[in-house]
Formats: structure tokens, sequence, C-alpha cells
């Protein structure tokens, strides 16, 4: 008996029936000669991309994806690496390979080589790649037993690629992808040939251990990186030395706001100027708290590890965790701030009047990093995030994501980034997936998570926000939307998160007094605007290349006089700023003026004030603004005015405060019955 065709639907909402076993590039020719040509792959209902090679699944949702798409490029970068890999074992034969993943800034491949390898070496390597591409050699996909793949690789020698295939739950299909004579174990996706791959470079190599334990060998990681097409490369690697000059580390010693110290790895020391910065954006941040319902509480670093086992995080998230010992207990150093929040909510009976209850903390947190990924400010150990946690009834979910959405992209503004939205769905290692639980648990914890993510996905639709998917990238308690920021050389950074967990309440057993008098269960809203502090820091730095907006800058006024005998006056020039509740400083050097402007220019102080003879006469002072240049001579007081004015810090909007008064009195408290 034939197996049952598959129905495809396409964007344009058609539907098709193809026989079992259509791949995308079959579907794609169907459509048309060109689509078939330039088809790589597509995009299926989950979000994953499988390339022209694979069998569709079951009756799905299709687009496909061309040449020259951005969602495609993972799918060019992936084809890379193999490249890589291909040309290595035709070079210097014995090499065993292990896994050769596409990244964010593009590709790496690790290899267990003796003695590494040379920066010539990787001149010699990427000539072969070359040559392999031209010779335009097909990727082609073969599904296989798992005796088979383990005796093929155990043949060859590769016995990396065996522990591998030992580690595929049973019943999982294992595929193997060929690109000329030589054959990896891989799930895809791939291009349909290496003639897609005219753009890359290898860059450098590290050390990377197999499986990211030191308990195990030391490998050779070879990065490099691809385009789809030259001038992309180019672009690409003028950006890195773009990149260079305004590197956050060397930036932040440079204009003397934090410096790291080996006592305490990756856990940074802000000086004054860098916790000025720091309490600054906090600040901004409560100011928003305030318009819009949030509490500020504050919860204990150490706890015992009994509590982490409650939330799941021991199960999920222990080796990321800091332990000690107090009195013969187990405790942990909090990675996160959502256990004690619970605690907090649990602490009295709640009501459906109650809800929804806005909790805000910005304690310090602690997760274990690994040295080999630590960098600078952007992974550290010790970070504060601008952390929240909404406890809410289930109809106000999709009000309170809004909010949170619109917050997010109102303080994301402020700084000048673009954003774009992902939407993450569960992971493979999350609640309900835990061993020892039951059928009819793990079917209880299922369709939890399906509600969540249906929840969540509806709450962005309703805001009419353009997302993408981003299959299996959630956090383990729950689903979330991930909010990205394009710096100003085009980076892509990670920073603001919104997680809908329906987990932990169950797992804290949290209630609430309905409207009818039963008990609901809340549902618990996860959010960060910033992120981590530290990391935000980080961006800030190098997307404004330490030209911070004058609410944010350490020292806002750098106040210089032509001589000594002025220095009376400019005290009293830099007070009148500072009694106005402006940063300002004064340089008492006996250094002519040229030097202490260029003293101040360097450490971006955002306007200069400078005094003489005529200034001290006349009771003004004349601003050079990097900004706007030289303004000329102004009275004390109005030049105080102008730039009190200019620093105004950030506060929310008045159709996001409307929103929120709008809801109680129009469509939030239930009315009694």
């Amino acid at each position: 008996m034939s197996a049952a065709p598959v129905s495809i639907t396409l964007p344009d909402g058609s539907t098709r029936s193809y026989p079992a076993g259509t791949t995308i590039r079959q579907v794609a020719e169907s459509i048309g000669k060109r689509l078939g040509r330039d088809a790589i792959g597509g995009v299926i209902d989950d979000g994953r991309v499988i390339d022209v090679h694979t069998p569709l699944p079951a009756d799905c949702r299709l687009r496909i994806v061309t040449v020259g798409s951005q969602e495609g490029l993972e799918v060019l970068r992936h084809s890379a690496a193999h490249l890589l890999a291909t040309a290595v074992v035709r070079l210097y034969p014995g090499t065993k390979v292990t896994i050769g993943p596409a990244i964010e800034t593009g590709f790496y491949y690790d290899f267990d080589k003796e003695g590494g390898f040379t920066p010539d070496d990787l001149a010699r390597i990427e000539t072969a790649m070359h040559e392999l591409a031209k010779a335009d050699v097909p990727f082609v996909r073969e599904e296989v037993s798992r005796q088979a793949a383990i005796e093929l690789f155990d043949k060859m020698g590769e016995s990396y690629k065996v522990q591998l295939i030992e580690a595929i739950p049973e019943g999982e299909t294992i595929s193997l992808y060929r690109l000329g004579d030589w054959v990896d174990l891989c799930r895809g996706p791939h291009v349909p040939s290496s003639k897609h791959l005219k753009a890359f470079r290898l860059t450098h190599v590290a050390g990377a251990y197999w499986r990211g334990d030191e308990k195990n060998p030391m490998l050779a990681r070879v990065y490099g990186t691809a385009f789809w097409q030259q001038a992309e490369l180019d672009a690409h690697f003028a950006m890195i030395e773009a990149a260079k000059a305004r590197d956050h580390r060397k930036l932040g010693q440079a204009l003397d706001l934090f410096s790291f110290n080996p006592i305490a790895p990756a856990m940074p020391f802000f000086h004054a100027k860098g916790a000025a910065l720091y309490t600054l954006l906090e600040g901004m941040v409560r100011g928003y708290y305030r318009a819009l319902g949030f509490d500020e509480v504050i919860t204990p670093q150490i706890v015992d590890t009994e509590l982490f086992a409650r939330s799941g995080h021991l199960a999920n998230y222990r080796e990321n965790m800091f332990f000690t010992q107090v009195d013969e207990r187990e405790f942990g150093v909090k990675p996160m701030n959502c256990p004690g929040h619970t605690l907090i909510f649990a602490e009295r009976k709640r009501s459906y009047r109650d809800l929804p209850l806005r909790m805000a903390d910005f304690g310090r947190l602690h997760r274990y990093e690994r040295s080999g990924v630590t960098a600078g400010l952007t992974r550290v150990r010790s970070f504060c995030q601008d952390d929240a946690h909404i406890f809410c009834r289930e109809d106000q979910v999709a009000f309170e994501i809004e909010t949170q959405i619109r917050m997010v992209q109102e303080i994301i503004g402020h700084f000048g980034f673009e954003m774009r939205i992902n939407f993450s769905t569960r992971p493979k290692q999350s609640l309900g997936r835990e061993p020892g639980l039951s059928d009819a648990e793990r079917a209880e914890w299922d369709a939890i998570w399906e509600r969540a993510e249906r929840t969540l996905e509806g709450a962005i639709q309703a805001a009419g926000l353009d997302y993408q998917i981003n299959a299996g990238d959630g956090a383990f308690y729950g689903p979330k939307i991930d909010g990205q920021v394009k710096d100003a050389i085009g980076r892509w950074h990670q920073l603001s998160t919104i997680q809908l967990d329906f987990g932990l309440p169950k797992r804290f057993d949290l209630s609430y007094t309905a409207q009818d008098g039963s008990q609901a269960r809340p549902v618990m809203v996860h959010r960060a605007v910033l992120g981590s502090l530290e990391r935000f820091i980080g961006i800030l730095i190098e997307h404004t290349a330490g030209e911070f907006p004058l609410w944010l800058a350490p020292i806002q006024v750098g106040v210089v006089t032509i001589n000594d005998r002025l220095l009376g006056y400019g005290r009293k020039v830099q007070q009148a700023f500072e009694q106005a509740g402006l940063r300002a400083t004064i340089d008492t050097r006996s250094e002519k003026l040229g030097a202490k402007i260029r003293e101040l220019e360097l450490h971006r102080v955002p306007i200069i004030a400078v005094v003489g003879q005529k200034e001290a006469d006349a009771n003004t002072v004349s601003l050079r603004w990097r900004k706007k240049g030289d303004q000329g001579a102004l009275l004390l007081d109005q030049a105080v005015s102008d730039v009190l004015m200019a620093a105004t810090v950030p506060s929310p909007g008045a159709p996001l405060v409307r929103r929120m008064a709008q809801a109680w009195e129009q469509n939030f408290l239930p009315q009694d019955p």
C-alpha cells in the first residue's frame, strides 16, 4: 500500500497535494522553473528550514527559501562548514572531524589534528575550499540505519561521529550528507551544490574541548564566515575593522568606566563614571516602573537549593549555577529572580482584584559561564537585569504583553537602535521533559506548553507586529519574545525579552481567589527591557563609540579656564551646573587651554564650558557642544537652563501612560457579580 499524499499550503493560501516523499526542490519546480532553479530549501510549520534534498513531512505550510535570502544564509554557512571539513580531510589525512554548525557570524568546524592548524594551513585550506566550490559538487542526502551509520564511521576511524550517533535517540532519523568523496553525519540543511559557495573566508583558529567538557580532548576549532556575494563579505570585514575602533573593552578603559581583575574572573569592577552610567540607566527604567504600576522588591542572593529544585533550575540550569555550603545544607547563588518572586506572591492570599501584580527587581545575579566564552561586559558571571515578573489572570495576558512590548519599543528607541522581534518556542530541555515523569504528566505539560505558545504568539499578532519564529529557543519554563537591536555598524544584538510562563505557577502551586470564589492559577510574565545592564552598557558603548546622549553622559559639562586666575569663577560655573542637578567637573591643572579641551574631548564629554576674562566680567560662559559646535557666550543662568532642558531623562510617553489608565477604567477589572 502506498503512503498517503501530503498536502502543502503555500504563502498565498493555496493548497497542493504531492506524493509522499516529495522534496522541496520538486515542489519548487512544480511552481515554476526559475523557482526550482533558485530554491535552496523551505520553511515549514515550526519555523525550521529544511533543504531541497529533504522529503517533506506530513501535511504542512511551506515557504520556499531561495538563493540570496537572509533565511537561507544559515543554510549557506552550514554548507561552508562541510566544505571546510572536506578540504581538511583531503589535505590532512588522519584528521578526525567532530561537529561543524552555522553560527550567528558564520560557521566553525572542530577537528582532532595533532599540532592543530597554523595561519599558513588556513590559507591552504581556503584555497582548497575554493577549488571544491568551483567544481560544482552536489550535496547528496542519504538516510541510513543506526547500525549502518556506526559501521561506516567506525570503518573510517571517525570515533567522534560514532559517539554522536550513539547519543541520537532511538527512532530518530539518521541522515548523512555526501560532498564528493567525503561523507558526514548531519541533519542538514545544505545548499544543493558547492557552486553556491562563492564568498567565504576562514578567520582564525581557537581551542575547544570536545562537547565543552574540560575532561575531554582539546580540539582545533577553525572559524570562518560566508555570504551570498563577495560585496557582502567585504562589507562584513569592513564592519569588523569599524568594530575594533569601537571595542567596548578598550573604550571602557580609555573612558575610565570599568575594569576587570583576575581576582574575580568575568566580574566587572565599575569605576565612578561607569557606576554613574549604570545608575542612570536604572533610574530611567525606574521612571517607567512608577508610571506603569510596578513595585520594586529585593530578594536574597543565596538560598537553599530546595527552591531551585522546585523551580526546575537544578534539573535544567545546574551547570550555569554557583553553589556553596551553609550549615551542612547546599545553597545556590541565584541565577534568576523568578523563583524568589513566586515566594513573595505566595506569602498571602491573593484575589482577582489584586491582579495584575507587577514585581521589579534589580538584584544581582550570578551565572557560571565557561572562561572560553566570557567577553568583556557582554558575557559576564556577575550582572544585574532590569528584571520584572507580572502575575496576572489569563484574560489579562494579552494586554500585559502588548504593554510590555510597547514599553520595550519606547525605551530602546531612546538609544537609536533599530529593533526586530523573534518568537521562540519550546526547547528540548524544558519543564515537562524531565526524566521520571509519567505519560499523563508529560501530556499535561505538553498541553501547558501548547497553550502558552498559542497565547504568546496571539499577543504578538494582536499587537500588529512583524516577527520571525525561532524554533526551540524558548526558556526552559516557557516560550518567549526576543527583541534584537541593530547597532550603528550593522550588528544585531539580543537585548529585551518577554516570556510567558504557565509552568512556575504550577510548580509552586500559586493561586488566587477568582471572581466566583474558586481558586484559579495565575499566569506569570517574565520581562527584561535592557536585559543585563552590563551587556547593554557594552553594546551601547560600541553603538555610540562612547558618545553617550547628554542625559546619560557620566560627565555632562567640563569647565575649563583660560588661566589659573579665573579658577574662582570657573568653580562658580561648575557649582551652578551641579546645583541644577547636572554632572559637571572643572580642570584645575596648570595646562594650556588647548590641552584641557583635548582631554575632555578624548573622554567624550558632551559640553565644554570655556571661561575667559570676558565671561568672568559679564557673568557668562561660552559653551562648546560636541554635536552642535560653539554656541557663543550666554548668561550663566541661561546656559544652565539650556543644558538642563537638553539633558532631560527619557520618561514614558503619553500614549503608554494613557494606555495604563484606560485599561483600569474601561476593561481591566471584572465587574462584581
